[in-house]
């Protein structure tokens, strides 16, 4: 099968196994025409295109003064369609993919302004009808709590049944956490549990998830919202390689440290054994961190 075929094939997925927008199929369909177009002035394939092309490719796209949310966009469109041409057998590489060379030292987590989760969570609501009420229950969720993705899927609907204020959540090694609940996620909660019904396996009213699905394991998988999340990022014209259910979690550590809260408190807030491992987020709300040092400290106020 040709490149264009593969590309007929994904766009057909992504219609009836994802539910995807009308727009979103069709600007993809042109991302993706547009990448075969760049490969085949080169001589080559969405097929057989190695990493090289498709490096390349990014790297144009930067250079053709596009707007970043349509250059995003069309990277997005490329990485998900080889993830599907990976999990398809097709191929048995995925060149969107190019394997970075190993890092010294622990990485720093990766960013998200305010801005952008902001824009990701809108991008999320205005998905259509049920689809958008899930997937923006579940980002508000994340970013207002900071629930790992496992803690996220795995949650009850007897525990968000009631609208309450916090959450009680199982981490690592079964240990127990309070999860604040804000304003916009108990909102986003009380309108997706209006439409939850039409998630619901056929013939499992009584599923105990608050978010089931009709897969295997009756509630909504890891790696689902993990693609969801990106068709959401790559909408309101963020780079999905940017953006993982962690990286909410990580923004969810970084607004609180910039906006001056204790490091002990969202040490217990994430769940974290070690204070350690909280830390890293102190070099990533650096500047804030030191603004407060200057404003705060006794002696700051008394120069």
């Amino acid at each position: 099968m040709s490149g264009a075929g593969w590309a007929e094939a994904f766009l057909e997925m992504m219609a009836v196994e994802r539910a995807s927008a009308r727009n979103t199929l069709t600007a993809y369909g042109k991302d993706l025409v547009d990448a075969q177009a760049f490969l085949g002035a080169r001589g080559r394939d969405l097929a057989v295109a190695s990493a090289e092309d498709i490096e390349s490719y990014f790297a144009a796209l930067s250079d053709r003064g596009l707007s970043p949310a349509t250059a995003a966009r069309r990277r997005a469109a490329v990485r998900q369609f080889y993830r599907f041409v990976l999990g398809e057998g097709w191929r048995t590489d995925d060149p969107s993919r190019r394997v970075e060379a190993p890092k010294r030292g622990r990485p720093l987590p990766k960013v998200l302004s305010r801005a952008e989760v902001d824009a990701i969570i809108a991008s999320a609501g205005h998905r259509d009808g049920t689809q958008g009420l899930r997937l923006g229950c579940m980002v508000e969720l994340a970013y207002a709590s900071g629930l790992r993705i496992s803690e996220l899927t795995a949650l009850p609907l007897a525990v968000l049944a009631r609208d309450p204020a916090y959450l009680i959540v199982k981490g690592k090694g079964g240990k127990e956490r309070l999860a604040p609940l804000n304003a916009a996620a108990r909102a986003a909660v009380k309108a997706y549990l209006e439409v939850r019904k039409g998630f619901l396996p056929k013939g499992d009213a009584a599923n105990p998830w608050l978010f089931p699905s009709r897969g295997k394991g009756g509630r909504l998988t890891p790696r689902r919202f993990a693609q969801l999340l990106d068709e959401a990022a790559a909408d309101a014209g963020i780079d999905p390689a940017r953006v993982s259910p962690h990286v909410l979690r990580h923004a969810f550590a970084t607004h609180l440290l910039e906006g001056g809260a204790d490091l002990r408190v969202v040490q217990k807030l994430l769940g974290h054994a070690d204070i350690a491992t909280t830390q890293i987020y102190t070099h990533v709300a650096g500047d804030r961190l030191a603004e407060v040092v200057a404003t705060k400290h006794p002696l700051a106020k008394k120069s």
